[in-house]
């Protein structure tokens, strides 16, 4: 008799994974002289939750088929009285499961974005930290096809543009170090797979709290807009999600071959040249050349290429945009600079 149909699931997706990243190492190492290099090492990242126990759980189970080592870390982030014991249960719980190392990292949240940004921006500085520190390969995340169209949805009212409603990308962080096997299962199904395999899992208080965004989303926007819409509705944002990271990715490609095209010899962009692109190409562009220039792009919004854009398209004899990082951005004689002001 099989495992059951929850585990199965998250097995398969891990799998696939681990399959993938396997192949990449292969190809990586394949014209390395002498001895063939060590196996690679694959961390998940962990909080206690049903999500990531799940993803512990298949990490663990498949690893070891595949010739992969398998870590894990879990971050502390302080926010809570007694984080510190529960970042100690997890990494026990991990070390039951046969993972090593394991690793849990404490962290102070800032306060730069809002608590969920800060925090996030945290926990994944202490991943980047814990993989570099070990050599990992990658760091599996649990985010489920519920995250994803959360995540739409927050992108949706932040009304940032295509990119947000593309949600997170299977692949992601620097050199793909961050996997997200789960993004095409539901939450409930993390869930059943650690009820029928006892694993002990920890509910963040946080995930219920109406003081944050994300869980008065989750708690009372998606339950709405299911009862007004129907049944179906994380399924098809998760699948706009997808379409709109294919459309999002090859506008980004076209605007990267676009900007060699609207500068003069001296690099400095051409106001008559932009005017020409496409919009959705030409704000990318500008987009570039801010974050190029020193602009921050997590804080660098729609709105502040909106303004830069107005310089080309309603020029009216505006003065200089103040962009995020102390950047500025100034028609001049027909040209656009955008530098550290």
């Amino acid at each position: 008799m099989g495992p059951h149909p929850a585990v199965a699931a998250i097995r398969l997706a891990v799998r696939r994974v681990l399959h993938d990243l396997l192949t990449e190492h292969h190809s990586a190492t394949a014209a390395l002289p002498h001895e063939p290099p060590p196996p690679p090492l694959v961390l998940v990242a962990c909080s206690g939750g049903a999500d990531s126990m799940a993803l512990a759980s298949a990490l663990a189970f498949e690893s070891p088929k595949l010739g992969i080592r398998a870590g894990g870390v879990t971050v502390d982030h302080g926010l809570q009285p007694g984080s510190d014991a529960r970042a100690a249960e997890v990494v026990q719980r991990l070390r039951e499961l046969g993972l090593d190392p394991v690793d849990s990292v404490a962290v102070t949240v800032g306060r730069t974005g809002g608590p969920e940004a800060a925090a996030r921006d945290a926990r994944y500085t202490a991943l980047d930290t814990a993989a570099e520190r070990h050599g990992a390969t990658a760091v599996l995340l649990g985010h489920t096809r519920d995250d994803q169209a959360e995540t739409v949805l927050l992108g949706l009212a932040r009304g940032s543009g295509i990119r947000s409603l593309s949600g997170m990308a299977a692949v992601s962080g620097a050199g793909g170090r961050y996997r997200r096997p789960f993004l095409e299962l539901d939450r409930q199904t993390a869930r059943k797979a650690c009820m029928v395999q006892s694993l002990p899992v920890w509910d963040d208080p946080h995930n219920a709290d109406p003081a944050y965004t994300r869980s008065r989303l989750r708690h009372e926007g998606l339950p709405a807009l299911e009862k007004a819409l129907g049944k179906g509705v994380v399924e098809a944002l998760a699948r706009t999600a997808q379409l709109s990271r294919d459309d999002a990715d090859a506008l980004d490609a076209w605007a990267g071959r676009a900007e060699a095209t609207v500068r003069d010899a001296t690099g400095v962009l051409e106001c008559a040249k932009l005017y020409a692109l496409p919009p959705a190409v030409r704000r990318r562009v500008l987009r570039r050349a801010a974050i190029a220039a020193g602009a921050p792009a997590g804080s660098l919004f729609a709105r502040h290429i909106e303004e830069v854009d107005r310089l080309i398209t309603g020029w009216r004899g505006q003065g200089a945009i103040n962009l995020p990082g102390k950047v500025v951005a100034q028609r001049q004689g027909g040209r656009l600079v955008i530098r550290q002001g």
